[in-house]
């Protein structure tokens, strides 16, 4: 599969994500830079790392050393909260780290200690979209009521919110909440709170000869809810890829959204 082929959901300003994204936290070192070359043989095109993972540089080498053309790849970084009033310098550090003049998503990765500065640090990152040093801006672990302050201060929408999801945290209201303000949402930790031996997750694997682990990515992508599995083992970052050759049906995807709270 090219990254033409993968499905993708649009962002503000004619940017499109994959759905299926490469989670690089705690993928660090040369463990980390040979996840992220075997990631992109694979056939992933989204990359997620973050300032605070440490591995900016090992991921910017691993694209370059892939071949793979900048422009077909959707990269992420995030600014951590003890960088509030150093945004700029952040994001600029990141870009030199990855080798790259632009990120195609920064987020605030969690939300800033003071309340108070979760507004100026919202401008700033809208200031470095503006700038061209990323393609869309958007926010991590942040509410629903958080997101609605950043809106109501500067009718700017961030266009992701990258929260833990999985269908043990199925929560329909959450979901429709980011929906109806054009968020979209992404997941991470999709296995560390799921049951994979769940027997709706095994019954419905079973019917689609696939993993338990591969029909909880499915679910999401059929949600259209990014989502951004880790893996340093590479048969395990190639299965996990492997979700495009089939979708749930709609009863399937009731099922496993039962098993939300």
């Amino acid at each position: 599969m090219t990254s033409v082929d993968q499905l993708t959901v649009p962002l503000a300003g004619d940017v499109r994500m994959p759905l299926l994204g490469f989670g690089t936290w705690q993928a660090t070192g040369q463990a980390g830079y040979d996840a992220v070359l075997a990631a992109l043989d694979a056939g992933y095109r989204h990359i997620d790392t973050a300032t605070m993972y440490g591995n900016e540089r090992e991921v910017g080498r691993a694209v370059r050393e892939s071949g793979v053309r900048r422009e077909d790849l959707f990269i992420t970084t995030k600014l951590p909260p003890e960088r509030v009033g150093r945004e700029r310098e952040t994001i600029e550090e990141s870009l030199r780290a990855l080798d790259t003049d632009h990120v195609d998503l920064w987020l605030i990765h969690w939300p800033p200690a003071t309340p108070g500065d979760s507004i100026p640090t919202w401008r700033e990152l809208l200031a470095a979209r503006d700038e061209g040093l990323a393609r869309a801006v958007g926010v991590s672990n942040y509410s629903v009521s958080q997101i609605d302050e950043l809106i109501q201060a500067t009718e700017e929408t961030p266009a992701v919110n990258q929260i833990r999801w999985s269908p043990t945290l199925y929560d329909r209201r959450t979901h429709a909440a980011h929906r109806d303000r054009g968020v979209v949402l992404e997941g991470y930790s999709p296995f560390k709170t799921s049951d994979l031996s769940d027997p709706v997750l095994t019954r419905i694997a079973a019917a689609h000869d696939a993993s338990p682990a591969q029909v909880v990515l499915r679910w999401h992508i059929d949600h259209e809810i990014v989502v951004i599995p880790k893996s340093v083992t590479p048969e395990r970052i190639r299965a996990n890829f492997d979700v495009f050759g089939f979708s749930l049906t709609a009863e399937e995807m009731r099922d496993i959204d039962a098993l939300g709270r």
